[in-house]
């Protein structure tokens, strides 16, 4: 297998991973508060991020959400900014660190990769609600309740999916194995 995936295919992942935005909130709608409990567009985002790349990863995280909102209402054109900048954010930091780190093991470089884009997301999007989305009317306390607390159960998820996926993706060989030295500069 090749070791590089093209743009061409890098893009019908993207588009994948975007219509995943869409389709996972509508399968869930289902179940009371979901969106806030599981986060289903986290799971695409985050995945696309680590297979294609933090170019990717970032227009997935921007246009994920706006195709959700425009095709189902999901999110609500006024948390739909808020929703932006946070997979944006998510996506773009997830493929670059995936393509800085190097521990010479694989998972580890995986969850590196994933809890610093979760957590740069959450505090990026905290700032920009409380400066711009919700300025003045946005706490400490309806931060940290909004992305760690009501959001745990998602980030559970995210952490044991996103992993399970992308190496089962590598497994099957739609994606190409990562170097897994240490790379020297």
């Amino acid at each position: 297998m090749n070791n590089k995936m093209t743009p061409i295919v890098k893009c019908a992942v993207t588009a994948v991973c975007m219509a995943l935005c869409v389709v996972l909130p509508l399968a869930l709608h289902a179940i009371p508060n979901a969106g806030t409990l599981i986060s289903p567009m986290h799971l695409p985002v985050l995945l696309c991020g680590l297979v294609c790349g933090w170019q990717y990863g970032l227009v997935c995280g921007l246009l994920g959400p706006m195709l959700s909102s425009f095709i189902t209402s999901m999110p609500g054109i006024g948390y739909l900014p808020t929703m932006m900048v946070e997979l944006a954010i998510y996506g773009l930091v997830t493929g670059l660190m995936i393509k800085l780190i190097h521990t010479g093991k694989q998972l580890a470089d995986i969850y590196i990769s994933l809890l610093t884009a979760m957590l740069a997301g959450r505090i990026i999007t905290g700032v920009a609600r409380a400066l711009i989305f919700s300025a003045g009317s946005y706490s400490w306390k309806a931060w940290a309740t909004g992305y760690f607390v009501s959001s745990f159960p998602g980030i559970i998820l995210q952490l044991i999916l996103v992993p399970a996926l992308y190496l089962a993706l590598q497994k099957a060989h739609l994606v190409p194995p990562r170097k897994l030295q240490k790379e020297c500069v």
